[in-house]
């Protein structure tokens, strides 16, 4: 069902901390471009677009001085108010080369679990993608506390494709696709090209959590990949490192890891 997607209306790209970093945690300024030209390309096509980001937290704490991603609340705050600042400045210049206008929309689990502020979330969403606008999603980790934080941006990426009914998500990561074991320590590791559904065994398969200064890790992303086969979005996991590989995924060829949905 690969080759449907060439005809998806409505695209969410999700790119993790470690796609839009370095492992020191400092940003890595050419791929944010690259990204910001896919995009931009992606949304001239005629598709409504939306970049999930990842990051904040991770280059607050690299700008303040920090060796690893905190985890008391307060200094996650104070690193997210800093990175946030720091991120979108980056991601508005960028997009500005190609006359592309971007929002900031910051979300925690009260937007999503609330009625109303779930459908004061889409509104927004809906009314910037009809303004030509692509909207950048991060959690508003300056004010979350442990009760309204989502728990990981793979989640808060499909729980936004659900909300504006999206026809793909794409996870873009620092490993190229779901293997049947860790390609990092077994070299005869096989790559799971597609899959129909997320079960308990595919949720097996998951290894251990990513970079020092990220939280997402491959079960994460099987989660969200549950979120969309249940809301009826496509979802792929793919390689970040060349972000051109998202014209692949749309043009339908075996890359990464497609997830089948009700709709497919």
């Amino acid at each position: 069902m690969r080759e449907l997607l060439k005809d998806c209306k409505r695209v969410v790209v999700k790119v993790g901390t470690s796609t839009i970093t370095y492992p020191n945690g400092l940003l890595n300024l050419k791929r944010i471009e690259e990204l910001a030209w896919v995009l931009t390309d992606l949304k001239n096509s005629g598709k409504d677009v939306v970049l999930v980001t990842s990051g904040a937290i991770g280059v607050g704490a690299v700008r303040m001085g920090m060796k690893e991603r905190p985890t008391v609340i307060r200094q996650k705050q104070a690193a997210a108010a800093v990175g946030q600042a720091m991120i979108m400045q980056i991601y508005h210049n960028f997009f500005d080369r190609y006359n592309q206008t971007v929002a900031q929309v910051l979300l925690t689990k009260e937007e999503i679990s609330n009625d109303n502020r779930y459908q004061n979330t889409k509104n927004t969403m809906e009314t910037l993608m009809e303004l030509g606008v692509i909207p950048i999603v991060n959690a508003n980790d300056t004010i979350s506390t442990y009760e309204i934080e989502i728990s990981d941006n793979d989640r808060l990426s499909a729980l936004v494709a659900e909300i504006i009914g999206a026809d793909l998500l794409i996870l873009m990561t620092d490993i190229d696709a779901l293997y049947d074991q860790d390609p990092k320590t077994n070299p005869n590791a096989k790559r799971i090209s597609s899959v129909e559904w997320v079960t308990d065994e595919i949720k097996k398969m998951a290894g251990d959590k990513g970079s020092q200064f990220s939280v997402g890790g491959m079960l994460t992303k099987l989660q969200a990949a549950s979120i969309c086969q249940n809301a009826g979005v496509r979802m792929s996991i793919v390689l970040g490192e060349d972000p051109t590989i998202i014209h692949r995924v749309i043009a339908g060829d075996d890359v990464g890891t497609f997830f089948h949905s009700k709709k497919a």
